[in-house]
C-alpha cells in the first residue's frame, strides 16, 4: 500500500509558511504600528467618521506622509526614476536576453555569469563601484553632471534593475519556439528582419514583465543611491531615502507611513506584472 502523504503535505506546510508568516507578520506589524500610534490624532475627520479613526490610522498617516512637500518631491521624484529606470533596464535588457537565448559565442557563460554580479553583490558596493567609476576618464567628464544629482538617482537604479530585466527577457526567449525565426530565415529575412517581425512581437508580454519588475526594484533601491546620489532633501531624496532620513530625525511613524506607501506601490505594479505574466487574473 502506498505511504501516507500526510507528512510530505505537513512538511510543505511548515517549511513554507515559516516564510509566509514571517512576511505577513511584518507587514501586519507595520499596520497595526500606525494603529496604536496617535501621532495621526491631530489629523482632520469629517465628524461622521470619527468613530472609526481608529481603524484609519494607518491611511491617515499615509494621508499625513503625503502631505509633506519633502515627501511629495520624493513620491514625484521616485516616479519618475523608476520610469526610466525600467525603459533603459528594457531597452537593454532585450538586446542580451536574445543574444544569450540564441546565439552561442566565446565568452557567452562569462558574460552570463557577468550580468548577475549586480544581483549577488551588496547594494552599497554597487554604488561605490559607480563612484569610482566617474572618477576615471571619460566619466569624469561627466561626473559634475551626474553624481549626486537625479541621472545618479537613475544610474544607481538602473545598475540594480536592469539585471533582474535581463534574467526575465532571457527565460521569455528560452520560452519562444525559435522555428518561426528559421522559417523566417528560409523565406528571405534576415536575423534582424527574422527578430523584428517573429521574436520582437512575441517577446512583448515578457518586455512588460521586464519592466515592472525593473520599476519594482528600482522602487526599493538605496545603498547605491545612498552612496552615489547622496540622500539629500529636495534633491536626490526619493521613498527609500526618506524611510531613511524620516528615522535619522527619529519621527518613526513618518517612516513607517511612507514604507506602507511603497509597500502598496509596490503591490499594485507587481499585481500588474503577475497578470501580464500569466495573461489572466485568476491565476494571481
Amino acid at each position: 500500500m502506498p505511504r501516507s502523504d500526510v507528512p510530505f503535505y505537513l512538511m510543505l506546510l511548515v517549511l513554507g509558511g515559516v516564510y509566509v508568516v514571517l512576511l505577513v507578520g511584518m507587514l501586519a506589524a507595520d499596520v497595526v504600528y500606525m494603529m496604536t500610534s496617535d501621532g495621526t490624532d491631530t489629523f482632520a475627520l469629517p465628524a461622521w467618521l470619527e468613530w472609526a479613526r481608529v481603524v484609519l490610522r494607518p491611511v491617515l498617516g499615509m494621508l499625513a506622509a503625503l502631505g509633506k512637500p519633502e515627501i511629495q518631491y520624493s513620491i514625484k521624484l521616485t516616479m519618475i526614476s523608476c520610469f526610466f529606470t525600467a525603459i533603459l533596464s528594457v531597452l537593454v535588457a532585450v538586446p542580451l536576453g536574445y543574444s544569450l537565448s540564441r546565439f552561442r559565442f566565446p565568452g557567452r557563460t562569462l558574460l552570463d555569469a557577468m550580468l548577475d554580479i549586480p544581483i549577488v553583490l551588496p547594494p552599497l558596493v554597487v554604488g561605490l563601484s559607480l563612484l569610482i567609476l566617474f572618477q576615471f576618464w571619460p566619466f569624469n567628464l561627466a561626473s559634475g553632471m551626474v553624481v549626486y544629482k537625479i541621472p545618479a538617482v537613475i544610474l544607481a537604479q538602473f545598475m540594480v534593475a536592469a539585471a533582474f530585466a535581463v534574467r526575465t527577457m532571457r527565460a521569455t526567449f528560452d520560452q519562444i519556439d525559435p522555428r518561426p525565426e528559421q522559417v523566417a530565415l528560409t523565406l528571405g529575412c534576415n536575423h534582424g528582419q527574422a527578430f523584428r517581425m517573429v521574436a520582437f512581437p512575441l517577446a512583448r508580454q515578457g518586455m512588460v514583465t521586464a519592466g515592472t519588475l525593473s520599476w519594482a526594484r528600482a522602487l526599493g533601491e538605496f545603498g547605491p543611491l545612498l552612496i552615489f546620489a547622496g540622500a539629500t532633501r529636495n534633491k536626490t531624496e526619493v521613498l527609500s531615502t526618506t524611510v531613511f532620513l524620516e528615522l535619522s530625525i527619529g519621527n518613526l511613524e513618518a517612516a513607517v507611513a511612507v514604507s506602507l506607501i511603497m509597500v502598496l506601490a509596490a503591490m499594485i505594479v507587481l499585481v500588474i506584472a503577475r497578470v501580464w505574466g500569466t495573461g489572466s487574473l485568476g491565476r494571481i
